[in-house]
């Protein structure tokens, strides 16, 4: 088992519309909702790689989304192409984590809050991010193994 690496992480929760940031104290303890990015508006690659150049990080940590099965899904090439482009922007090493079940957990979550679905729209893909990344961080801690698989950079042509 590895020692545990230090240094915050900032976790990608990719969907059609927007992407949910959320990032990890220095230690690894605790995820916590940053952002959402617009993902039609602008350059979400450039904002997200800004917010990890703000805090700072050590990694970036992806969503993977597969189906139950463990299989892929009409989004998982998105998420592969999104991180890959985060990875080749940033030059930060960015891992691909399984996130099943990270949206859904996200909308029960705020539903138990309180929170009406149409108010949570906002919200939901920042709490995706933190679960995805709340996941990443109790996996690491539990295996000493860093989790899910590294993205790597594209070969230049």
């Amino acid at each position: 088992m590895s020692a545990f690496r230090r240094g915050v992480r900032i976790g990608v929760d990719v969907g059609a519309a927007r992407i949910g940031v959320a990032r990890s104290d220095p230690d690894g303890l605790l995820a916590t909702p940053v952002e959402t990015v617009p993902r039609r508006h602008g350059d979400p690659v450039a904002r997200i790689v800004a917010l990890v150049r703000e805090h700072e990080a050590a990694e970036i940590v992806v969503g993977l989304p597969v189906n139950l099965a463990g299989r892929d899904t009409a989004s998982t090439a998105d998420a592969r192409e999104f991180a890959a482009a985060l990875a080749d922007e940033s030059g930060m090493p960015t891992r691909l984590v399984d996130e099943r079940l990270s949206t859904v957990s996200a909308h029960d979550a705020l539903r138990r809050s309180g929170r009406s679905q149409k108010a949570s729209r906002s919200m939901v893909d920042q709490v995706a991010a933190v679960v995805l990344l709340q996941h990443a961080l109790d996996v690491e801690k539990r295996t000493g193994a860093p989790p899910g698989q590294p993205v790597l950079p594209e070969e230049p042509a």
